[in-house]
């Protein structure tokens, strides 16, 4: 299934875009944890939008670095299943945040990869996230190192 192509048809409404991002976090439980929102998904592009709320607060009032660094893994996730040829598959493997400034704002995570450039080896790519804010500033960069590697051949 072409999670793009399903988010194309289903993704135009709020109850549409609502209903994909649960599908998602039915089959990847932890992610509901921070109640988000997928609100952009086409091939090599995916957003997570996260709602400052008590549940992912902080001691100070701000949205926890490990909420953001869940919306940016769901990002990045949701990108690759939408992105990665048929061939590949991918694993994360580690992942670089850079705090810039505070996060007392709802929250935008903005996965981005540009599909061209998956390599058709077993090899490390890094895919880039960024977080901004409610005014678009950027207050998280997150660089998520991803494994790619060959699809098993299926047995006959």
């Amino acid at each position: 299934m072409n999670l793009a192509k399903v988010f194309a048809r289903i993704g135009g409404s709020a109850v549409g875009r609502r209903l994909f991002t649960l599908a998602v976090c039915r089959r990847a439980p932890y992610f509901a944890s921070m109640s988000p929102l997928i609100t952009a998904l086409r091939p090599g592009y995916c957003e997570v939008f996260l709602k400052k709320r008590r549940r992912v607060e902080n001691h100070i009032g701000t949205v926890h670095v490990i909420a953001v660094c869940n919306a940016c893994e769901m990002a990045m996730g949701v990108l690759m299943e939408a992105s990665v040829p048929k061939n590949l598959r991918w694993i994360p493997k580690g992942m670089t945040t850079r705090y810039l400034k505070k996060t007392p704002t709802d929250l935008r995570a903005i996965a981005e990869f540009d599909p061209a450039n998956f390599p058709q080896e077993n090899e490390d790519i890094i895919v880039p996230c960024r977080v901004l804010d409610t005014d678009g500033i950027v207050v998280i960069e997150v660089d998520i190192q991803v494994y790619i590697s060959q699809r098993p051949a299926k047995n006959a």
